[in-house]
């Protein structure tokens, strides 16, 4: 359930200071997976979190000091284990997509929905993933019926000259049929 609010009820809730408003005439209409692993390959812990929350320790890998600066979030993180962090409301603009375009529409930002598994391009995710993945998409998809299957795409389909994921390890057949369950 969404509440009134735009969080997602019964999730950890981990507020990050990287959103602002979507501009007033937005839509939600675009749901955009991602993936994400600090550092690359790894997961588990607290380095995701702390990194869409801007406490990233720059000194705890030699890779989080090129990305310690960065500002970035995603509504969204469904961990290995399928459990769920939102960091921004659905209402918010959160920022995950940066450039991008979508049928036409640049800043993809401003009228979509972003989330994060805890994976990496090559590396196969979880049934648990998949599971929660589908059952949060349907949730969506009946909260803002602007979200069709034709509206979920990877982050490299709406940045491709920069992004690749949720990468090939991604199995959207398995994920679409998924969602009529």
């Amino acid at each position: 359930m969404v509440d009134q609010q735009g969080w997602l009820e019964g999730v950890t809730r981990k507020p990050s200071p990287n959103y602002n408003e979507r501009p007033e005439q937005a839509e939600v209409s675009l749901l955009v997976i991602h993936n994400i692993s600090l550092p690359p390959g790894q997961f588990g812990g607290a380095n995701v979190c702390d990194f869409f929350t801007n406490r990233l320790d720059a000194c705890a890998h030699p890779y989080f000091s090129e990305i310690a600066d960065l500002r970035v979030s995603a509504h969204l993180l469904i961990d290995r284990e399928g459990r769920v962090v939102q960091f921004v409301s659905f209402k918010d603009r959160a920022w995950h997509a940066g450039q991008s375009c979508f049928a036409g529409d640049d800043n993809c930002n401003d009228f979509s929905i972003g989330i994060e598994l805890e994976g990496a391009d090559d590396i196969a995710y979880t049934e648990q993933q998949y599971r929660t993945l589908a059952e949060i998409t349907r949730l969506l998809m009946a909260f803002y019926p602007a979200i069709t299957k034709q509206n979920i795409v990877g982050h490299s389909e709406i940045a491709p000259d920069r992004k690749t994921d949720p990468g090939q390890a991604f199995d959207w057949s398995r994920y679409l049929n998924m969602l009529e369950s």
